[in-house]
């Protein structure tokens, strides 16, 4: 545990000499790190209380008074009494406010991209995963963002062939037979598609897609997972192991009486959703140094 403690101290030591966070101000501006926090916090949002924003970033309240008193002498915020109770105080970016936040938010925007300029792809892969890594293991009850699971719409079949390609060529090298592939099943789901023992989902975050998965028939008794996908900014959520509760659920309405999928050896984030989700391996073969593998589960 001491030589971990040291190790965690250390990279922290690193990052935040790397950020700059150590300086009197932050990028160049008279503001520390918790004041450009709070104008981000305002400006994600048109108004807050006070009460609201001291709890969320879980400041004292003191601290927070004579924090918004300065943003105020400087002409960034405006504080009003909230009309359904005078007890309470709203806080709000003014013009100018948001104008010093745009200009924060490029500086911020510039400063990463002038770390990363001479980051290779596959680093800038590794440094992504890793940050991800860290965020879901050190969150106290993992990512609770908000996100949206529905069927297919126009335009998603081909973003699914599309992400498949760019996402697995990043991560593991996989060329355009993969891409290709994955575009002859997309294609042989629209041909025939029955919609009472055919589906796909979506899922969005944001407004953006952030992964899918389909069930398809195989026979009349057995379902097939296909193209299960998350994004990599979306893991951590549970949106893989929900996207396949979803098609097994389905599978069950459906009739299905077994569902089996394939995968390669190294998805080895996929293969620990599918083996918490019920479903064992049953088959393997190894083509072109490449491990793949049939599993299974009944219904």
């Amino acid at each position: 545990m001491e030589n971990l403690v040291a190790r965690v101290r250390a990279f922290n030591r690193f990052y935040t000499e790397v950020i700059g966070v150590l300086q009197q101000g932050i990028l160049d501006t008279p503001y520390s790190l918790t004041e450009v926090r709070v104008l981000f916090e305002l400006h994600s949002r048109d108004r807050m209380e006070t009460g609201e924003l001291r709890r969320l970033l879980e400041l004292d309240s003191g601290y927070l008074s004579r924090m918004l008193s300065r943003f105020e002498s400087d002409g960034l915020v405006a504080r009003e009494r909230s009309a359904a109770d005078a007890r309470r105080q709203i806080v709000a970016l003014t013009e100018a406010g948001r104008t010093t936040f745009a200009t924060l938010d490029e500086r911020s925007a510039a400063q990463v991209r002038g770390l990363l300029e001479e980051v290779t792809e596959e680093d800038a892969r590794r440094l992504v995963t890793s940050m991800a890594t860290i965020e879901e293991i050190l969150s106290p009850a993992g990512r609770s963002a908000p996100y949206v699971i529905r069927p297919p719409r126009a335009g998603d079949l081909g973003w699914v062939v599309h992400r498949h390609g760019v996402l697995y060529s990043q991560e593991y090298g996989w060329g355009q037979d993969f891409e290709a592939l994955v575009a002859r099943i997309v294609a042989d789901y629209v041909d025939g598609h029955d919609p009472a023992r055919e589906a796909g989902w979506i899922a969005e975050v944001d407004g953006e897609r952030a992964g899918c998965v389909f069930c398809v028939r195989k026979d009349d008794e057995t379902a097939q997972l296909r193209m299960l996908l998350v994004e990599p900014s979306a893991r951590g959520m549970g949106i893989g192991r929900r996207l396949v509760e979803e098609c097994l659920h389905f599978a069950r309405e459906a009739g299905y009486r077994r569902m089996v999928l394939w995968t390669r050896g190294v998805l080895t984030g996929a293969r620990h959703i599918y083996r918490a989700a019920g479903f064992e391996p049953i088959e393997e073969r190894t083509e072109n140094g490449i491990v793949e593998e049939i599993w299974a589960r009944d219904l």
